[in-house]
């Protein structure tokens, strides 16, 4: 939300200037004005009317006066002339009429009471003040009495009279103990507006001997103490036997018992009273009653109702109170006393009388000469005031006569006067309950024009808001005012301007064109003068990002933003309120040029933030709201009612939401009696739900608590509740759970889940366990066992189904009969082993194996499966055996195949299987032997080319590592590459499987070829291998090659070169890093030896050759990298995916289901990155 306020010099000014106007019907406040223009006195502090002073100070009699020139002032006593010379100890302060009265060097109060009256006087008239009464304040000391002790039979009421002594003002009453204790009052026992303690009905406590009234003087600041009252209360029984002891038998019961009695009013009494009240007083209206029970009071006011707002009932309601009474408060009040045996009741006729009040108190006139004027004095009261005028202090029938005044009753009507006319006129109000003396002068001036407000000032207001410029004046006869805008402006007119009586130029919109110079001009007929003043029009200030409504957690952070915009001259402040108050003084608030920020928010700081900005001229502000939210507060006070054996009802008070409303109560319970501290969930209602009807179990000790939850989360728990003990019963359920499987071949373990603490319903909780073997004839076998979870029955058969049961019982009975479940006594190893094994080769790394299933009895537990084991005995190619390394395939179920991957071609196998159990693995089947196919070789293992000649180059390789069969030959295919680097012609070679090298002869000088190699069996050709090599220049540079090879100096300088290069390379990788190009490269692609690689512009590494992915020989054109190093294809298959365990499964007709674990490398993916950058030395050799 936002407010805007703006409030400009202008206004303030004005808003002043009324005031003064104001006065300036007596003279106007000026203060070069007060010294030059005549003024009548006027009286400005007098003492009250009613001034009681204390005897032991001196007394002052205030009275101070205005005018021009100066009063002097006259005092009258008891109606005459006071000569305060003539009393040394009477003074009158310097240039006031203040009376100093010295009583404390010798003076008697006493001797100066009476009604003073002052009177101040110049040259214009005399003003007076009121009859002041002085009476000195008496506090007189308790005259002696002797008091008899009060004996009082029990209930009957009771009076103790205080009589205060008669003081001035009269004192405050209160009763107190010798201890100084304030005796404590009740319905029963209170005071009465008079002082008296007034007892209803006296009961046993109330004995005791120091019931002592206090009188408290405030104007002497003294306690006055009557002497302590005794009373003795009689009880009926003591009374008896009192009466017992000293009369005859007959009247032994003579003394009633205590018996209750209807309400008698104590004060006031009679039914009637009358009270008369003066207007705006407080009227005190008091009823006390005595009866048995104690009465209580009411009061009406017959034929109306008691005033709201006003209406108080104190002294337990035995008082009533009703302030700022009026005429319209009179009536008939009727307070009624009442207990169970009847009512008493009074009627007090209220009268409300009226000292005299103003209704248009006499003003002063400022009037020129010749014009009229009229002083109105116009007062009421109950009954009607008279009204009498004095002029100058005298009543006017005797004043000097002044043709130019009437008097009309309560009106003086003044015509063309002069000024001779001038004078101070009082009027006085009075009936029989008092009076009212007012001062009014009539001063004639005859004046020219003055202003007021000071020459060339400056006034700023905002745009589109109003400009009130002053001119403040006086004159006599009261001038005229015009207003023009700028040195030789017109007159103002039209309806954008509004002319006050008081000469101020309302501006009702002003706009930035309304900037400028404005000439006041007042004139009448004595003369004329005119006064400048400025007028600025600022752009207003704007909030033009106000704070918005925020909700936080509780110990977060939050902050309010309060951008604004406004005038450049103007100089904003912006103040930070929290609920219209400032910020707290803590350093969490953090004030910001344009924000708020509030760090590890709390409760404490939910409220509205406001952001005001002021300039001198306007405010503007701006509100949101922060609300903080927190889980929510516990729950609180925690009730159980309609406690029955299965059921409970559980109430609560719900804490505080913390401004999060509660999504829904948790019910949570603690078993006293089995888990003490341990709290489990019951249940959980709505969040508009207190109540909730809890079911129970039978013998737990139950304890509750409630958890509220909203948005925030869960609140702490609440306190627990009262505990809840219930009556035990036999159980409700049965162990859950409940197997039978042997741990040995000759056993049975039979478990369950034993029954938690709360579902025992009962004491010594135990289980009967029953079995019998099934599809036996059998009876069934029980035995009672403690409160476990466990039994083991042995000598049973091996692996036979059982029946099996288990029942809860406990001191009061048993359980409902359970359910049945199978089990079966302890398995033991598969007999026999699977006969008819089969395996068929399905190509060199797959087989499938077959077998017969055993039969079912043999088994002797849970069937799980077959297990299949394999292994390789030796390679057909080589001949060579290695160590023998088993593998095993799982196959789940009653399966009858099984494949077998991963197997090595061309090679020589053995497999067994097993049956498979519970207890463990059968005999194995005879092993089957079993041989795999040829399939194609791996790649060679390595390829070198060697011994670069003019036009040859000499091959040498390894045999593939995994010849998969036996070899029957290798291809080589090799083409050349152009200093383009397009391909040529592909030729192909056959080499016998038994080489090893080759040289080749017939090439071309200086030229790049790329070789391809791969070995071959009768099945196909395996993967190859590439590699690159050049050709040298010519013989000579062959020759001086080997001739300069030999020698240091050369290689000094080749080992300079490679220094330099890598130096180069170093800075080029620096200078890339910083963003800089290395200028040698531009140079070198301008001119590029053929022979050299290319750096490949994306990383500044030299750029290779390689094979295509697929290793086919490289088109014409295509340039592919290499990096020389030899990849091999491994052909190995895994056995992860074929079976269970190590190897892997298939599925249910044999098929494979799996992965290989063994994973293929990743061939060179097809363009021109390297798979590492190549050192100086690679970059060399391309220089051969």
């Amino acid at each position: 939300m936002m407010r805007k306020k703006s409030v400009s010099a202008s206004k303030a000014s004005l808003v002043l200037f009324l005031c003064q106007m104001i006065s300036a019907l007596e003279v106007p406040l000026d203060s070069k004005l007060l010294e030059e223009l005549s003024q009548p006195p006027t009286i400005t502090q007098q003492s009250p009317k009613d001034y009681i002073v204390d005897p032991r100070e001196n007394i002052v009699i205030q009275c101070e006066a205005k005018g021009k020139p100066p009063p002097s002032f006259s005092w009258t006593r008891n109606g005459t002339h006071f000569d305060i010379d003539k009393d040394a100890q009477v003074t009158m302060k310097p240039n006031s009429g203040t009376l100093v009265i010295n009583i404390m060097n010798g003076g008697k109060a006493e001797a100066y009471e009476g009604v003073y009256q002052c009177t101040a006087r110049n040259e214009r008239g005399a003003a007076i003040s009121n009859n002041i009464v002085i009476r000195p304040s008496r506090s007189p000391l308790w005259t002696k009495e002797k008091l008899e002790p009060n004996q009082v039979r029990e209930g009957d009421s009771l009076v103790l009279h205080c009589r205060p002594p008669v003081g001035l003002p009269p004192p405050i009453i209160f009763w107190m103990d010798n201890a100084f204790q304030r005796l404590p009052q009740s319905e029963r026992v209170s005071q009465g507006l008079n002082g008296d303690l007034y007892f209803s009905n006296v009961q046993p406590e109330d004995t005791r001997e120091d019931y002592i009234c206090y009188a408290r003087f405030n104007h002497t600041q003294t306690i006055q103490q009557k002497q302590p009252i005794s009373v003795k209360v009689f009880s009926m029984d003591s009374l008896n036997d009192t009466i017992a002891a000293n009369l005859s038998d007959t009247d032994i019961y003579g003394a009633k018992p205590v018996t209750e009695r209807q309400p008698v009013l104590l004060t006031p009494t009679g039914s009637t009273s009358t009270k008369v009240e003066l207007r705006g007083n407080v009227l005190l209206l008091e009823c006390i009653a005595a009866g048995l029970p104690t009465p209580v009071i009411r009061w009406i006011k017959e034929g109306g109702e008691l005033p709201a707002n006003r209406t108080f009932f104190e002294n337990f309601k035995k008082t009533l109170k009703i302030i700022d009474v009026s005429e319209a408060d009179s009536g008939n009040y009727k307070c009624i006393a009442r207990n169970i045996l009847g009512s008493a009741h009074h009627v007090i006729s209220v009268t409300v009388k009226a000292a005299p009040y103003w209704i248009t108190a006499p003003r002063n006139l400022v009037l020129s000469p010749g014009e009229d004027g009229t002083l109105i004095c116009r007062a009421n009261g109950n009954p009607k005031p008279n009204i009498s005028w004095l002029a100058n202090g005298v009543p006017i029938a005797i004043a000097p006569e002044d043709p130019s005044r009437k008097v009309d009753g309560d009106t003086i009507i003044f015509s063309h006067v002069q000024e001779r006319s001038s004078a101070v006129y009082q009027c006085n109000a009075s009936n029989e309950y008092g009076y009212l003396l007012a001062n009014a002068f009539v001063n004639v001036l005859a004046e020219p024009p003055r202003i007021l407000t000071s020459a060339n000032k400056l006034y700023q207001v905002i745009s589109d808001s109003p400009a009130l410029l002053d001119c403040a004046y006086f004159g006599s006869p009261k001038p005229e005012i015009e207003w023009f805008k700028g040195v030789k402006g017109s007159i103002l007119r039209g309806n954008e301007y509004i002319f006050h009586d008081n000469g101020t130029l309302e501006i009702p919109v002003a706009q930035k064109d309304s900037t400028g110079t404005y000439t006041c001009v007042a004139r009448n007929e004595l003369g004329k003068i005119q006064n400048e003043v400025q007028l600025e029009v600022k752009d207003p200030t704007m909030i033009i990002k106000q704070p918005e409504y925020k909700v936080v957690q509780r110990y977060g952070q939050v902050s309010f933003e309060c951008i604004i915009k406004h005038d450049s001259t103007l100089l904003p402040t912006v103040i930070w309120l929290k609920d219209n108050d400032e910020l707290p003084d803590d350093e969490r608030f953090l004030v910001g040029k344009d924000n708020l920020t509030i760090m590890n928010v709390t409760d404490r700081d939910d409220g509205t933030y406001t952001c005001i900005v002021n300039t001198t001229l306007d405010s503007v502000s701006a509100s949101a709201v922060l609300t903080v939210v927190a889980r929510p507060n516990p729950p609180f006070d925690l009730e159980l009612t309609g406690q029955l054996e299965r059921s409970v009802e559980l109430s609560w008070i719900p804490g505080d939401e913390n401004n999060s409303p509660i999504t829904n109560f948790v019910i949570e319970y603690e078993d006293g009696l089995h888990e003490p501290g341990v709290w489990h969930y019951q249940t959980e209602v709505p969040g508009t739900q207190t109540t909730v009807q809890l079911k129970l179990s039978p013998y737990v000790n139950y304890s509750f608590r409630v958890i509220a939850v909203n948005e925030i989360g869960r609140s702490q728990p609440s306190e627990p509740s009262e505990q809840y003990l219930t009556k035990s019963a036999s159980p409700d359920e049965n162990p859950s759970n409940v197997q039978g499987i042997g741990s040995e071949p000759d056993n049975l373990v039979i478990t369950w889940e034993s029954l938690k603490g709360f579902q025992s319903n009962g004491p010594g909780l135990q289980y009967k366990v029953s079995w019998r073997q099934k599809d036996v004839d059998d009876e069934w076998t029980s035995v009672i066992v403690a409160n476990v979870s466990k039994y083991i029955v042995s000598g049973t058969p091996t692996f036979v189904p059982y029946e099996i049961k288990v029942q809860a019982l406990n001191d009061l009975g048993y359980a409902p009969e359970p359910s049945e479940v199978i089990g079966h006594s302890g398995e033991d190893l598969p007999m026999v082993a699977p006969g008819n094994v089969q395996v068929h080769v399905v190509n060199s790394t797959l087989a499938k194996v077959h077998w017969d299933p055993v039969p079912l009895k043999t088994v002797r537990g849970h069937l799980q499966g077959y297990k299949v084991y394999y292994w390789k005995v030796q390679s057909l190619s080589r001949r060579s055996r290695r160590h023998v390394e088993k593998k095993i395939l799982t196959f789940r179920g009653n399966k009858t195949f099984g494949m077998l991957p991963g197997l090595e071609p061309y090679s020589s196998y053995k497999l067994n299987v097993r049956v498979v159990n519970g207890k463990g693995e059968g005999p194995a089947s005879p092993d089957k032997v079993f041989k795999t196919p040829e399939g194609v070789p791996s790649s060679p293992s390595f390829l070198k080319i060697t011994n670069p000649t003019l036009d040859s180059l000499t091959l040498e390789w390894g045999s593939p590592t995994h010849p998969n069969g036996v070899l029957t030959s290798y291809i080589l295919k090799f083409q050349p590459i152009n200093n383009t680097h397009e391909l040529g012609p592909l030729v192909e070679i056959r080499i016998p499987a038994n080489e090893s090298s080759l040289i080749l002869k017939n090439l071309n000088y200086s030229t790049r070829y790329k070789f391809y190699f791969n070995a071959q069996t009768s099945v196909g050709s395996g993967s190859q291998i590439t590699e690159e090599a050049v050709t040298i220049m010519d013989e000579a540079m062959a020759s001086r090659q080997v001739d300069i090879a030999t020698q240091g100096w050369f290689i000094g300088l080749m080992c300079a070169v490679a220094l330099l290069i890598l130096i180069l390379l170093i800075v080029c990788f620096i200078r890339r890093n910083k963003g800089g190009k290395y200028p040698v490269k531009e140079k070198e692609d301008a001119h590029a030896d053929p022979e050299i690689q290319p750096m490949k512009e994306d990383d500044g590494t030299f750029g290779e050759y390689s094979d295509a992915e697929d290793h086919k020989p490289l088109k014409k054109g295509s340039r592919t990298p290499s990096d020389r190093t030899v990849k091999k294809e491994d052909s190995d298959d895994s056995l992860v995916d074929y079976g269970e365990g190590v190897n892997g499964q298939f599925n249910e007709d044999g098929s494979f289901i799996g992965q290989y674990s063994g994973k293929k490398e990743k061939e060179p993916a097809e363009g021109n990155e390297s798979s590492e950058a190549p050192s100086p030395v690679n970059a060399m050799n391309s220089f051969v």
